[in-house]
């Protein structure tokens, strides 16, 4: 049974979230502010975090650079904020995904589920990753789409590794870039959209109705699996 940490200073909010984890086979622990989310995370060992930005004390933000400093437990960022910089911000500290108030407790429970399965199934990278009828061959660098070989440049195709390895997950441009290039710098980020627009052409059925390849706006993208 997988132990989800909460952390929240609305009381409702938390209750709620917990019932509905706990209806879906969780065990769940709570925290209320910044300094007794970073103390549960080290003596319990959560499997993921379930993590407000607007915390008192030490905010969200903070709590997720220091989690991020000291393990690799999945987090998921709750914010009310609009601000798109927040969830880049967020995502460039290490979350894995964000939910952004009101949510649906469902939602989030889904959620929950997908990242721990991206987080289980990234410890141990696969030679062949499959993506409904998407199939890379990562040693021998080929890539399939419904069963037609694909041509591709190298950066497209590590490009498409590095998203199809955590299907779901959202990753920034600048995340992709440093995923590609080892270094991410603001003036190349919009190449990731040349990218991305080169390989939905090649991949997606309708590239102007992509079904993999989605954008999260004002944030970057995620490659999904449309069967689920």
């Amino acid at each position: 049974m997988k132990t989800i940490l909460v952390v929240d200073d609305e009381p409702q909010i938390v209750q709620l979230v917990r019932d509905y984890l706990e209806h879906g086979g969780f065990t769940v622990l709570t925290a209320a502010d910044g300094q007794a989310a970073l103390r549960q995370a080290s003596t319990q060992r959560p499997d993921l975090v379930v993590l407000d930005l607007g915390l008192p004390g030490i905010d969200g933000l903070d709590v997720t650079r220091l989690l991020r400093r000291n393990g690799t437990v999945p987090i998921i960022m709750l914010t009310a904020r609009t601000d798109e910089s927040d969830k880049l911000v967020g995502l460039e500290l290490g979350a894995d995904d964000y939910l952004t108030k009101p949510f649906s407790p469902k939602e989030l429970v889904a959620r929950v589920r997908s990242v721990l399965r991206r987080s289980e199934a990234a410890r141990v990278p696969a030679d062949v990753i499959r993506v409904g009828d998407i199939e890379l061959n990562v040693p021998s660098m080929q890539l399939t789409a419904a069963g037609r070989a694909v041509e591709w440049t190298q950066t497209e195709f590590q490009l498409l590794a590095t998203m199809a390895r955590q299907p779901g997950r959202v990753f920034s441009r600048a995340q992709l870039l440093n995923a590609v290039h080892g270094v991410a710098f603001d003036s190349y980020e919009r190449a990731i959209d040349a990218h991305v627009k080169n390989l939905r052409r090649k991949i997606e059925a309708d590239p102007h109705n992509p079904r993999y390849l989605l954008t999260v706006f004002g944030v970057g993208y995620r490659f999904v699996d449309p069967r689920r």
